[in-house]
């Protein structure tokens, strides 16, 4: 690294770690596996910036071919133009390419539902009628097989108080609490094609999902004394992340559900089991156990253990209650990645937080058996945790009770509590610490897997590749003959992001990004890559991300190593949640938080709710606004091709 090492951020409070546990991080690893990497250099900086452990990582792995200048368009799969990184309040795409936004924040979900108020004057009553806040995860689900008509369903992960509430949140009220929860949880939109441009319509299947809607559970946890509290299960908060099911389902993955606890009683102090999962007095600041006691700590101790959990979600029934898989379990989900191997459900999962661990869920048996005995395929089936090894070898390690020392001569009472005690468990076998273990995505050409590390702080050892690491990177692994259901598998690290000029590790050139988050595959092979740089670091010298500049979304092609730069987001936003309808004519992403708080640009207010974007509507009386971006190329062919 050069001597002008960027400081390592200040990261929100959810990225410092609260795993004590003297379990190998993931750096020291990376370490050994970078002093023997073959780099896969080919005609640009980019190419080169793919890392293998050699043919023996994965196999049927070789030297990617020169890539084509990553300006022009290529013979591989990116067959558009880069655009260059910038720091203005808008969204670019290259050229041939058109952009609409649809569904900001305040949308109603109905066409004849109420209006979005600028000011943000809308009740809670009517939030809950209305688009949530701060857009995450997402997918389209086709109404017959069509592309030009479907459900859009959408997470909404957080709120900013500033922007929610007219008069900011100085004073917390049951009102102001009322339609935070409104405003997170889930979106379920129809939207249609007419007249060259994307619409919500009338539809029975609309709903939300929000913190207050009623919930079940189901899995090994379900029942258990540890989740009653005041009053019935309700809601879905944090919501980051996702999954598909191939019977149709949409799962939404509570993160961060810590940071809405809290408490003002001064004897209050958080057991073990709490303070591994980061509950403290004072969450993340919003205050909301002030005005309901729901959210009090010391009041309603078990509230909490009814969040950390995968929900499952039925689009196309507005009914239908949601359900916590239990069997998959809790911790800081960022999303829930399913793949089919030997006809069995495959969940590959993240734990969001510095230090924390990948997880898997293997189905017990075929899926389409359970469902045809009618059960659910997430409620049976065995939940591990990875260990990267030196030499490029992994080991998914089993969370059941009984196994090794998850039992009850360690303290461990049955499997309900390794689930409610996940990270406990992942601890207690030995699970290899992460730098923030963010989204998965499965290669659809050959099943690898790939998960973004966005940061992380650092950990002791002997030589570390990066320590601490502030721009993440991005690492695949192959399961044991392509059977994602096995039990080891070959890891290598697919590309360290970062700026080459800071970091002369990172060999990126101009396609230079950093924190990778979102991770999604397209049906050709496509990887696309979305970026969440921390406000606290976006645009800043000294802390190494003036030219890499807002963020961004990328899409790689694994098979030549190329990276190209498809879209810049306007100004202290992250873009995040992508996918495309059947035809691959259309893509949707998301704008999550533009005009969020960031030093580069000033302090977002409720009396200056503009001071950093005024993205999308540029109202001079607005406020920025998430929204969903529509995207598609000016020919009518497929995006990204």
């Amino acid at each position: 690294m050069t001597e002008d090492r960027p400081v390592f951020p200040e990261h929100d409070p959810d990225d410092v770690s609260s795993n004590p546990s003297a379990n190998r991080p993931f750096r020291e690893v990376a370490a050994a596996a970078l002093t023997r990497r073959d780099a896969l250099r080919g005609g640009t900086a980019a190419a080169a910036g793919f890392l293998a452990l050699g043919t023996a990582s994965l196999p049927g792995t070789a030297a990617a071919a020169p890539a084509p200048a990553a300006s022009r368009p290529g013979r591989g799969l990116l067959g558009f133009r880069q655009v260059p990184p910038g720091d203005a309040d808008t969204v670019t795409v290259p050229d041939g390419y058109q952009v609409q936004v649809l569904i900001p924040w305040g949308t109603p979900i109905q066409p004849d539902g109420p209006a979005w108020r600028k000011d943000a004057s809308n009740s809670a009553a009517e939030q809950a009628q209305q688009i949530g806040m701060h857009h995450d995860g997402m997918h389209f689900f086709p109404l017959g097989g069509r592309s030009d008509r479907g459900m859009l369903v959408l997470n909404h992960e957080y709120v900013q108080p500033a922007l929610l509430y007219r008069d900011g949140d100085a004073e917390m009220t049951r009102e102001k609490v009322a339609k935070g929860l409104a405003a997170h949880g889930v979106s379920a939109v129809e939207i249609a094609r007419r007249g060259g441009r994307w619409q919500v319509v009338a539809s029975p299947r609309a709903r939300k999902v929000t913190g207050d809607t009623p919930v079940a559970f189901s899995g090994p946890v379900a029942g258990h004394p540890a989740l009653r509290a005041a009053g019935p299960a309700r809601g879905t908060l944090n919501n980051c992340s996702h999954g598909v099911t191939p019977w149709g389902t949409y799962l939404t993955c509570e993160e961060n559900w810590n940071s809405y606890f809290g408490t003002d009683d001064p004897s209050w102090a958080p057991s073990p089991q709490q303070a591994r999962y980061g509950v403290s007095k004072e969450g993340f600041g919003y205050r909301w156990h002030r005005a309901d006691p729901r959210f009090d700590i010391a009041v309603n101790p078990n509230e909490v253990n009814r969040f950390g959990w995968v929900v499952e979600i039925d689009p196309m029934n507005a009914r239908a209650t949601p359900v916590k898989r239990t069997a998959l379990g809790r911790v800081k989900h960022e999303g829930c990645t399913i793949t089919v191997s030997r006809g069995r459900i495959v969940a590959y999962m993240g734990d969001d937080q510095d230090g924390e661990y990948v997880y898997k869920f293997v189905g017990s048996g075929p899926w389409r058996m359970h469902r045809a005995l009618g059960r659910s395929p997430l409620d049976h089936g065995t939940l591990y945790v990875a260990r990267f090894d030196d030499d490029g070898s992994g080991t998914w390690l089993p969370l059941e009770f009984g196994r090794g020392p998850l039992t009850s001569a360690n303290g461990w009472r049955d499997q309900a509590d390794v689930l409610l005690r996940t990270r406990e468990a992942a601890d207690a076998v030995g699970a290899t610490r992460m730098d923030r273990p963010e989204w998965t995505a499965v290669n659809p050409r050959n099943n690898d897997v790939y998960c973004t590390l966005t940061n992380g702080s650092g950990h002791p050892g002997e030589a570390n590749p990066r320590t601490p690491n502030p721009y993440g990177h991005i690492i695949r692994w192959r399961e044991k003959h392509g059977d994602n259901t096995a039990t080891t598998f070959r890891w290598n690290i697919f590309v360290l992001a970062g700026d080459p000029e800071r970091d002369d590790r990172v060999e990126l050139g101009d396609n230079l990004f950093g924190s990778p988050d979102g991770l999604w595959f397209d049906p050709q092979g496509r990887l696309w890559i979305q970026t969440d740089v921390s406000n606290s670091s976006q645009n800043l010298p000294e802390k190494g991300y003036d030219r890499i500049g807002n963020n961004a979304m990328l899409a790689a092609d694994p098979a030549t190593g190329e990276i190209r730069r498809f879209l810049v987001g306007p100004r202290g936003c992250e873009i995040t949640g992508v996918v495309t309808t059947p035809d691959q004519r259309t893509m949707f992403v998301n704008v999550q938080h533009p005009g969020e708080t960031t030093p580069a640009w000033g302090e977002a207010t409720a009396q200056n709710p503009r001071a950093v974007s005024n993205w999308p509507d540029f109202d001079p009386q607005g406020r920025p606004r998430s929204a969903t971006l529509v995207i598609r190329r000016t020919d009518g062919g497929r995006v990204g091709g």
